[in-house]
């Protein structure tokens, strides 16, 4: 039964389950863009629990979530609700949770959720943010930071497999375009193929002498996406690779790089840019380097910064998408000690 079909007064003193609530939120299909359900579910959800909710407008029918505790929040703790394609809906077997969304970042918002009601119950003057978009252009993640706030620190939520984690990789999207002349294939000589020099040079792209950080690791480039040519008996007047490279410094330094080594031979176009960020821990934490992208980088206006989530980022996306229950429950103090220790430092 859905949270908010209960009776108000019901809902008001029963004691959260954060497994309940997580699969209760992988039960509802939020990708990316078709969030308005499950902020409503939650809406209902901390309106009945006593805490003072705002809606944050990101797009027509699409908002974040502010829920405090008071009007002069010291912490916050943040995690986003949208998920990947395809929906995939819960189920416990196994002693885990599987379903979309259950580790990356739906069982972070339960455990999330959990904690800010215990906090809220030491008397801490807590934040909840519960942000769309963050899978695919951070447009919530801008909303958010946009928001006046007193918030000193604030916990973000991603699957760090119970550690914190102390930086994240930046990433950048990059466009390779290389042109030739349509020709009959019949007659190569006549033309000039733009996939062929398009290959040709993406073949290079493993021999690059990369920038590497002792902290967070090498840079990495992928090759996303290839297009181009109009028929098989035509050779291709232009060609097209997408590609991501997760960046460890800053990202002028490999575009630079990048067109260096595609010289007269391609243009390079960068696209949406996510910098790398140094992030904060607190003692007894195992620590961690992530290479994906989070919206901690947009949201400098909410402390200073923190990760940490139950789960893995290695079945997040996946179609055996899963939490550990044990894992699962012990992020809600997890949380906890990470709020209480960092305002001491704060």
């Amino acid at each position: 039964m859905a949270w908010y079909r209960k009776e108000k007064a019901q809902v008001q003193s029963e004691a959260l389950d954060v497994v309940s609530l997580a699969a209760g939120l992988v039960g509802i299909d939020s990708t990316s863009g078709r969030e308005g359900e499950v902020i409503d579910y939650l809406h209902a959800l901390l309106v009945a629990r006593r805490w003072s909710v705002r809606r944050i407008p990101v797009g027509p029918g699409r908002d974040n979530l502010l829920a405090t505790s008071s009007d002069s929040p010291v912490a916050t703790l943040s995690t986003h609700v949208d998920t990947v394609p395809p929906f995939i809906p819960p189920r416990i077997e196994g002693g885990r949770l599987w379903g979309r969304g259950s580790c990356d970042a739906k069982g972070i918002a339960a455990a999330m959720i959990c904690a800010a009601e215990e906090l809220r119950a030491q008397g801490v003057a807590i934040a909840l943010h519960l942000l769309v978009g963050e899978e695919v252009s951070h447009d919530g993640a801008h909303a958010a930071n946009a928001i006046p706030t007193t918030s000193r620190i604030m916990v973000n939520g991603e699957p760090t497999e119970s550690t914190l984690a102390v930086g994240t990789k930046g990433a950048i999207r990059i466009t390779v375009r290389t042109t030739g002349v349509a020709a009959h294939s019949a007659y190569p000589e006549r033309g000039r193929s733009a996939t062929l020099a398009l290959v040709n040079l993406l073949s290079e792209l493993s021999a690059l002498d990369l920038p590497r950080d002792p902290i967070l690791g090498d840079t990495t480039i992928n090759i996303g996406t290839l297009s181009g040519g109009v028929a098989d008996n035509v050779t291709a007047p232009s060609a097209e690779a997408r590609l991501m490279a997760r960046t460890i410094g800053p990202v002028d330094d490999i575009i630079a790089l990048l067109r260096q080594w595609a010289g007269s031979r391609a243009t390079i176009e960068p696209g949406i840019m996510v910098p790398p960020v140094r992030l904060n821990t607190v003692p007894g934490f195992e620590t961690s380097v992530v290479a994906y992208a989070t919206d901690v980088p947009v949201l400098t206006a909410w402390g200073e910064p923190y990760l940490f989530g139950p789960g893995s980022i290695h079945v997040a996306h996946t179609d055996g998408e899963y939490v550990e229950i044990e894992e699962l429950r012990g992020a809600v103090e997890s949380y906890q000690r990470i709020v209480i220790e960092a305002l001491k430092r704060s």
